[in-house]
């Protein structure tokens, strides 16, 4: 099925529809309505100490990806076992679609319920993501996965950058509307719900699954299958892990990915809360940089794809790095609205370059017919990252009292993921690949 036309635009379609959900509710609207209407003036006291909503945001992000941590090994070993990719992009797909449609309804004060229903849409954007990944591998040929990849980061920018400006008009015509701007916000949250899971359908139907080469070992038969089915996952992942020793280079890849998306995850998720409760932009400032981002993306995402083809992959990702650690220092320094505008333009051209390449060059060195497994561990090490870095960035807030420090703190997983990943043998990793021990 590799490179069928009809079976790659429904997995492109998924990034439109799933972009909706990262740009307008993780991103955008979220932070905004969070830190200026849920969370109580003056930030939350608990046990005796005040936290901001910069660092009370740091924590859910942290803690949504330490969950997805602790289970996306094991998931991805069950859906390659059982040819149950699909299944489980499904299940995560609409169950993170409905929390984020839920969202419509916490208002002023309400935290707990925010936090709650957050964390189960953050957790199935993420878990989906897993097998969503894991399809690249099977429906695009080695020669044209820098280009698909880079392909489906773009539609996903243009998907999510469409919904995002029909937010965006909505909150900045409220008033012509009728509505108060706390309104026209959840209405943004519960759009971006419904198209998440609206598009999703031309995924789930042009989307094909290979069956499974591989049967149930006859011990665990007796099982029901699903506690079959997860014990094998949970016995495969601990071989896995142990037969990582023969994918050295993937592994050191891995590292590097861990480190420098550190920076890139935390960037993202912080740029707007760090613009209001920081700089004390206005939402309109916010917002319009945001949308920038998302179309220069687009551009930054294609061209990178197009890079890569000429010096490779691993070089162009290194020079989005070297992009990145320009953005964290420009972003320490830059006072006004209009310098916010310039870094969303370098912010969306690196972001693009950076995140599809990371994705194919993964993809090109993986064994096809363990994808779910072994994008299971990607999301492992990049949840990792996205442990580390929110947290790092609430703690330093937290304890200097502005995040101006917090953000120049992550050119340094910039600069050591940037030294790790020149250590990458890409020769060695492909020869290992084509070994493929776990066959």
């Amino acid at each position: 099925m590799s490179n069928n036309q009809k079976e790659i635009f429904g997995w492109l379609m998924y990034d439109w529809a799933n972009s909706a959900y990262i740009t307008t509710v993780v991103v955008a609207v979220l932070p905004a309505y969070f830190a200026g209407v849920v969370v109580p003036k003056g930030g939350l006291t608990f046990a005796g100490t005040v936290y901001s909503a910069t660092t009370i945001w740091g924590f859910l992000i942290s803690l949504s990806a330490f969950i997805v941590f602790l289970i996306a090994p094991v998931m991805g070993a069950v859906s390659d076992f059982s040819a149950s990719k699909k299944k489980f992009l499904t299940a995560f797909c609409y169950s993170g679609s409905l929390a984020t449609c839920l969202l419509f309804f916490c208002q002023a004060g309400d935290l707990v319920q925010t936090i709650i229903l957050f964390l189960i849409a953050q957790i199935g954007f993420v878990s989906a993501n897993i097998f969503y990944d894991a399809f690249l591998p099977s429906i695009a040929s080695e020669d044209k996965i820098d280009w698909i990849s880079g392909k489906g980061f773009a539609y996903g920018y243009v998907g999510g950058g469409l919904q995002f400006a029909l937010s965006l008009g909505l909150i900045a015509g409220h008033q012509g509307l009728g509505i108060s701007a706390e309104l026209a916000a959840r209405l943004a949250i519960l759009m971006a719900g419904f198209w998440w899971g609206g598009f999703s359908i031309f995924t789930l139907l042009y989307l094909k699954e290979a069956p499974t080469v591989e049967t149930l070992p006859a011990e665990y038969r007796h099982l029901p299958s699903g506690l079959a089915y997860l014990k094998v996952g949970l016995i495969r992942t601990v071989i896995t892990l142990r037969k990582l020793q023969a994918f050295k280079q993937l592994l050191y890849f891995l590292i590097a990915y861990m480190i420098y998306n550190n920076g890139i995850q935390t960037v993202i998720t912080m740029a707007t809360i760090y613009g209001t409760e920081e700089l004390n932009f206005s939402t309109n400032v916010l917002m319009i940089t945001l949308l920038v981002i998302q179309f220069v993306s687009v551009a930054g995402a294609l061209a990178f794809s197009k890079l890569a083809e000429k010096i490779s992959a691993k070089k162009a990702l290194m020079v989005s790095l070297l992009g990145w650690s320009f953005v964290v220092i420009y972003a320490y320094f830059l006072t006004t609205p209009t310098e916010y505008f310039i870094l969303g333009g370098i912010v969306g051209l690196v972001q693009g370059g950076s995140q599809s390449l990371s994705r194919s060059f993964y993809a090109s060195i993986i064994p096809v017919h363990a994808s779910a497994e072994f994008y299971g561990f990607y999301s492992v090490f990049n949840k990792g990252s996205a442990i580390i870095g929110p947290l790092v960035f609430a703690l330093i807030r937290q304890f200097t009292g502005t995040a101006r420090t917090s953000i120049l703190s992550l050119i340094v997983f910039f600069i050591l993921g940037l030294i790790i990943l020149a250590g990458v043998n890409v020769e060695q990793a492909k020869a290992a690949k084509a070994a493929n021990p776990l066959n």
